[in-house]
């Protein structure tokens, strides 16, 4: 394996920013807190959205609420965060025709790059910062002077400094702090997806499991969710091996419990799991799983929305919704 190369601070220059422009094309999780991370670090931003529900929000953080083809026209480097599924239409349509030769094209998210479903021209560079994490902590690590991962990539350098500009992008959000990892957008993607299509429902599917062995035993169903995620325990668990590692929060447990989890975890037959991830990863390779998904969209998602139906009546999420009820946990859902 070839050493992967990390970028700090003293990598990035904002410098590299000055005089120009940045036109942060949405403005949800991400795009807020991006825009606002690059504002306190200097960096003149625009904001562009459509007349949603957003606009009220970009005018009470102190941005002027521009149509997204004014913002695209005014920007130098072009910040595309809004939803996948509709970035390519909105960029054939309202931001590629105000491009202007060595315009930068930046995203946080490398999956219409991958398929092909985002193609800027030629005469732009393009390149991309992943935060590993959500808006909200964006912003928060942020202002705490902590920071965050990201991953970072250049995917086209029609001006020679697109390196240069998209550390200086990831410098102003707050990620060189804790360091910025180059990849391709390609990775990116594929960890992103194999996350979401294996990793969460092998977790998933092991608490639905968990649950429906422990019920049929007799034990009562507040007390299965309150040890599976309800009562704040794996949160707080996954919590401690992001700062500490697995290894370095087990003291933290009971040696009993260390003993079970390594022990267990040794006789563990992996083998099925990682046949599950080999075939969907093929999936996510072979582009099938894009294909699959862009035909759900053309029906206004029809599979989604039978899944959502599926696992609202399910004995689970009804334990679910009705120890959060019992116990005052958390909110009622609201999905």
């Amino acid at each position: 394996m070839t050493e992967t190369t990390i970028y700090d601070d003293s990598d990035a220059d904002l410098s590299v920013l000055e005089g120009a422009t940045v036109a942060m094309i949405g403005y949800g999780n991400q795009g807020r807190s991006q825009a606002l991370n690059l504002r306190d670090s200097g960096v003149e931003v625009v904001v562009g959205n459509r007349g949603d529900e957003y606009r009220e929000r970009i005018e009470d953080d102190g941005f002027e609420a521009l149509s997204i083809a004014d913002a695209a026209e005014r920007g130098d480097v072009i910040c595309l965060l809004i939803p996948d599924e509709v970035a390519p239409d909105v960029f054939d349509a309202e931001i590629e025709p105000g491009l202007e030769e060595g315009n930068t094209v930046y995203v946080s998210h490398g999956y219409n790059l991958t398929y092909d479903l985002l193609q800027p021209p030629e005469t732009t560079d393009v390149v991309l910062v992943a935060p590993r994490m959500g808006g909200w902590a964006v912003r928060e690590l942020y202002e705490s002077g902590e920071g965050f991962p990201s991953v970072l990539a250049v995917e086209q350098d029609y001006t020679g400094d697109a390196k240069a500009i998209a550390l200086a992008m990831a410098k102003g959000i707050g990620s060189t702090q804790a360091g910025v990892v180059e990849g391709t957008a390609d990775m990116e993607t594929k960890i992103d997806l194999l996350s979401e299509q294996a990793l969460l429902p092998i977790m998933m599917a092991a608490m639905t499991t968990k649950f429906e062995v422990e019920v049929a035993h007799g034990i009562p169903p507040e007390i299965v969710m309150s040890e599976l995620y309800l009562s704040y325990e794996m949160a707080e668990i996954f919590e401690e091996m992001a700062e500490r590692g697995y290894l370095g929060q087990l003291p933290f447990h009971s040696r009993t419990s260390q003993y079970g989890q390594l022990s267990r975890f040794d006789q563990f037959d992996a083998e099925p799991l990682r046949e599950f991830y080999e075939e969907q990863l093929q999936g996510i390779d072979n582009g099938s799983f894009a294909r699959e998904w862009s035909a759900e969209q053309d029906l206004d998602r029809p599979g989604l929305k039978r899944l959502y139906k599926k696992y609202r009546e399910s004995a689970f999420f009804e334990a679910e919704r009705e120890t959060m009820e019992r116990l005052d946990f958390g909110a009622e859902d609201g999905t």
